[in-house]
C-alpha cells in the first residue's frame, strides 16, 4: 500500500506554512525551530540542509539526527484524531511536529510544549 502523499512532499513546501502559523499568533521562526530541533535532533545547519535539499517527509524522519524520547508524552487531537492512537509510524511522527506547532500557536510555554 503506497503510503499517504504527505510523506513525500517535501518538508520545505509545508515548513513556511508552520513559520506562518506561529507569527500569526505572535510566536517566533526561532521557536518554531526550536520545535524541530526538539522533536528530531536536527540543529540549525542540519535543519537548513534537510530544507534546501527539498526533503521528503518520510526521509526527514527517517534519517532524523535523534528523535526525541519524550516525544511519546505529546497527546491530545490534531485533525480530529488523536496522536497517541495513530498506528502509522510515520503519520504518528508527522502529527507529533503538528501538534506542537498547533501548541505554540495557541500561547503554551515553551517548557511546555517540549516537555520539560
Amino acid at each position: 500500500m503506497a503510503g499517504h502523499r504527505i510523506f513525500s512532499t517535501s518538508l520545505a513546501s509545508v515548513y513556511p506554512h508552520y513559520v506562518a502559523k506561529a507569527e500569526k499568533k505572535g510566536r517566533t521562526k526561532a521557536e518554531v525551530d526550536e520545535i524541530f530541533f526538539w522533536l528530531t535532533g536536527h540543529d540549525r545547519a542540519s535543519l537548513d540542509a534537510e530544507l534546501a535539499n527539498k526533503t521528503t517527509f518520510e526521509d526527514f524522519f527517517a534519517n532524523a539526527p535523534r528523535l526525541n524520547p519524550n516525544r511519546s508524552l505529546i497527546t491530545g487531537v490534531v485533525c480530529g484524531i488523536r496522536v497517541e492512537n495513530i498506528e502509522d509510524p510515520l503519520m504518528r511522527e508527522l502529527r507529533y511536529l503538528d501538534k506542537l506547532v498547533d501548541e505554540l500557536a495557541k500561547g503554551k510555554k515553551m517548557e511546555k510544549i517540549l516537555r520539560s
